[in-house]
């Protein structure tokens, strides 16, 4: 419990009450492709410009990173969920402010697909789930994102129409 100074409206005097405080740590591994999967994301240091970018934008959401990485076609986000914020609306906000940066240095117009994968993670997993997303370049060395995201999918018990998962 904290205090919050108050006024007493019986009184009128100053007077401290105590405030319970709302807690929670909840993780997120957040996936989210560039349109049609194009590689609009194949140079290195943009991509590394763009990961910094999301990172920054989530502490500023309240939603501090952990982890962000991806390849050519799409991101990955490892972060602490606000309590205050919902998912759909981080997603929004990250893929809003990172295309504008984006627009102003990739060539053509900088788009992200409309949907997204939100998946939660333990603490027990988080470390796994780090490395994992540090080591995008070499898991797509022998797999798409396709077939990643399905797997996501389906290891997170994550009912889908195949026909309606990509945009």
């Amino acid at each position: 419990m904290c205090t919050r100074r108050a006024i007493d409206k019986y009184t009128y005097k100053s007077c401290y009450i105590l405030v319970p405080q709302s807690l929670a740590r909840l993780l997120v591994h957040l996936i989210f492709s560039t349109k049609a999967r194009a590689p609009a994301l194949a140079d290195e240091a943009l991509r590394q410009d763009l990961y910094a970018y999301l990172a920054a934008t989530a502490r500023e959401l309240g939603c501090p990173a952990i982890r962000v990485g991806g390849v050519a076609d799409h991101v990955h986000v490892v972060c602490c969920l606000a309590r205050f914020l919902s998912v759909a609306t981080l997603v929004a906000k990250l893929k809003v402010s990172s295309s504008q940066m984006l627009r102003a240095r990739a060539e053509p117009p900088f788009q992200w697909q409309q949907g997204y994968g939100a998946f939660s993670v333990s603490e027990s997993a988080l470390a796994n789930v780090i490395e994992y997303v540090a080591h995008q370049d070499l898991h797509h060395r022998r797999l798409s994102f396709q077939d990643e995201y399905r797997t996501f999918l389906r290891r997170h018990g994550v009912e889908f129409d195949k026909r309606y998962v990509w945009d």
